[in-house]
């Protein structure tokens, strides 16, 4: 009998797995299903390529259609998985169709997290089909509200900005970008937006937002209010886990997975935004977000689910462009991390190193490709590092990263 293995959740992580089971030799039936009514695409230009509209939907493509047909995957998009059998090894879908599986593997994402209840004018961003009600509220002139500092908010406040739009970004935290960056980066980049016309408030709890027929109002607990004709609300997203808990999975802020990213349910894997994998090394479950963790993710999940010997675990690392300029980070830092500058924040060409008991944990560079392509192996070596040393940009992190030993060898 031919092997079915289905895959759930038609982002980067599933899409991704499908394409490497395939890669590694897997002959039987692969079934792709995703919950939007578009092919898989490249989540990351939402809020920058397709919502300038500089790039054209097809561009965005993960892979084009013929692909899939010519690689025997079968990709079924706009169909929502309602439950899973898990004792009888079968998916129910929308509409009553229930598909066997030999294996599965949920790559079900995360969503945009919202308001407690829905408000007139108010938006959220997280997929293409966000796009053309926030493109439209711009391209009627009128002024955007962001409501979050972090990567989503901050790079759709520079595409609206390009656009045209008047825009004001409120948010929580101490500094713009505050869960990727330290707080001297999240000032460079407060300091770039007002450049641009927008203005960045920190420490803002808000209160309440209202839509109304006119615009939208939002105000903080000190009584200060801010207005405009339509908000994006930016606050970060929640795993897509629904499914998994209702089919009785390990679900903690994220489906709970081994190393080799098995649930705790037989022949059930997750990978991807909505996974927490167990992190051997330290001990504990971790998720991440980021575009290319997901893609590592996929592909390691399909090999555990062939059999394959388990990979190192990618150190995790993501961009952002605004205004024209590219920043990369890697690892994950906190802002009791000591930091260690290479360059100088007065010039968009630095990178900030993170160390934790001098071993080296996270960076954040902009213009320096190669400084965090030697972070993230040094990150994963778990090496220590010479504050002094790493700071002097005579020095080359590649360098470090060839001649340090890791710490477990220490």
């Amino acid at each position: 009998m031919t092997e079915k293995i289905v895959i759930v959740g038609a982002g980067v992580a599933g899409a991704t797995a499908a394409k490497t089971l395939r890669a590694e030799g897997f002959s039987g039936r692969i079934v792709l299903i995703g919950a939007e009514d578009a092919l898989p695409y490249r989540r990351p230009m939402v809020s920058k390529e397709l919502l300038a509209g500089t790039a054209v939907e097809r561009r965005a493509l993960l892979e084009s259609p013929e692909s899939w047909r010519d690689k025997g995957i079968e990709l079924c998009t706009g169909v929502t998985v309602e439950d899973i059998d898990t004792e009888r090894g079968l998916v129910r879908l929308a509409g009553g169709e229930a598909l066997g599986y030999d294996r599965l593997l949920l790559a079900t994402g995360a969503r945009a997290r919202t308001l407690p209840a829905p408000q007139r004018n108010v938006h959220t961003l997280r997929g293409a089909a966000d796009i053309e009600p926030l493109r439209a509220a711009i391209d009627a002139g009128k002024s955007l509200l962001i409501v979050g500092g972090g990567l989503i908010g901050c790079e759709v406040a520079a595409t609206a900005r390009s656009l045209g739009a008047e825009v004001s970004v409120v948010h929580a935290g101490s500094a713009p970008l505050d869960r990727v960056a330290p707080p001297s980066v999240g000032s460079f980049y407060r300091k770039l937006h007002a450049d641009n016309g927008v203005e960045i408030v920190d420490d803002v709890r808000l209160t309440r937002v209202e839509g109304h027929e006119d615009g939208v109002t939002a105000t903080a607990h000190d009584g200060r209010e801010w207005t405009a004709g339509v908000a994006l609300v930016a606050i970060g997203s929640v795993p897509d886990t629904a499914l998994a808990e209702a089919a009785g999975l390990s679900v903690d802020d994220g489906i709970l997975v081994d190393e080799h990213y098995r649930t705790s349910a037989p022949e059930i894997y997750a990978a991807g935004d909505a996974a927490k994998r167990f992190d051997p090394e330290f001990g504990t479950h971790e998720r991440t977000e980021h575009w290319n963790s997901a893609l590592a993710q996929g592909a390691a999940a399909a090999k555990s689910m062939l059999g394959k010997p388990a990979v190192r675990q990618d150190v995790s690392w993501g961009w952002s462009t605004q205004y024209g300029l590219n920043l990369q980070f890697a690892g994950r830092l906190r802002h009791d991390d000591d930091f260690v500058l290479r360059g100088t924040l007065a010039e968009p060409n630095f990178t900030v190193l993170a160390l934790r008991h001098r071993r080296l944990v996270g960076a954040v560079a902009i213009a320096r490709p190669s400084d965090i392509r030697a972070a993230r192996e040094l990150i994963a070596q778990g090496v220590i590092l010479d504050p002094v040393k790493c700071s002097d940009e005579s020095v080359d992190l590649t360098t470090l990263a060839t001649h340090h030993r890791p710490l477990t060898e220490r």
